[in-house]
C-alpha cells in the first residue's frame, strides 16, 4: 500500500476497533464515515471506518472560561496546543495482507502509537468491490450503524467513476436490504437515505 503522512495515532485497540488521537481537527482529518488504515506489520493493514469524534475536557479550557481572556489569538493558541488529545473511534471492517483484501475483523489490532493514515481512493474502490464488511458495520453496538452506513457508502462512491457510483450503491443497497430483511422498517429507512444519496449525485 502507498506510504502517505499520519494524521492521528493509536491510542488503545481491541479486535474490534481502536481509538486514535491527534492534537487538532483539520480539513484533512478523517471525518464520519471515512475508510481509514493503520499499518500492523510489514504484511498487515488493518482497515477500519470512523464513526465517532470526542473532544476531551481540557484544564487549560476550564481556566480559560473561568479567566474570561476569549482573544481570537489565545483561542487558536489553546486549539494548536490542547493539553489532552482528540479522540477519533474506529471500527475494523477489514484488513489487506499482501495485497489480497479480507472483510474480517483483523487477526491482530494495532498497538499503541502505530499510525492512522487515509485509504487512497483507489484502496477504497478495490475494498468496497465486495461488500461483506456492510455486515461488521450493522453488527456493530454503541455504533450510530444506520447514519454510519449512509456516510460510509457515500463516502465511497465518491472515488468510484461517475457513471458507476448509482451501480455501486444500488449493489449496497441490496446487500444492506439481504442483511435486514427482518427488520423492514429500519431498512426503510436506510433504503430512503440511499435514495436521497443517489438523486443529489444525479
Amino acid at each position: 500500500m502507498s506510504v502517505s503522512i499520519p494524521v492521528a495515532w493509536v491510542l488503545r485497540a481491541n479486535t474490534s476497533g481502536f481509538t486514535v488521537g491527534c492534537s487538532l481537527l483539520e480539513p484533512e482529518m478523517p471525518q464520519f464515515g471515512d475508510f481509514v488504515k493503520v499499518t500492523v506489520t510489514d504484511t498487515l493493514n488493518v482497515i477500519g471506518v470512523i464513526y465517532d469524534t470526542h473532544i476531551s475536557d481540557d484544564p487549560s479550557v476550564r481556566q480559560l472560561i473561568l479567566a474570561g481572556d476569549m482573544e481570537p489569538a489565545v483561542i487558536l493558541d489553546q486549539r494548536r496546543n490542547r493539553l489532552v488529545p482528540i479522540e477519533m473511534s474506529v471500527l475494523a471492517v477489514g484488513f489487506e495482507r499482501d495485497g489480497l483484501w479480507f472483510q474480517n475483523l483483523p487477526p491482530q489490532p494495532p498497538i499503541s502509537l502505530d499510525a492512522l493514515n487515509h485509504c487512497t481512493p483507489e484502496e477504497i474502490v478495490a475494498f468496497t468491490e465486495n461488500l461483506d464488511y456492510l455486515r461488521l458495520i450493522l453488527k456493530a453496538r454503541q455504533v450510530p450503524v444506520d447514519e454510519l452506513l449512509i456516510a460510509n457508502l457515500t463516502e465511497a462512491a465518491s472515488h468510484y467513476a461517475p457513471a458507476r457510483r448509482r451501480q455501486f450503491m444500488l449493489k449496497a443497497a441490496r446487500e444492506i436490504s439481504r442483511q435486514l430483511s427482518g427488520d423492514l422498517m429500519r431498512l426503510d429507512g436506510i433504503l430512503r437515505q440511499i435514495r436521497h444519496a443517489i438523486a443529489v449525485d444525479k
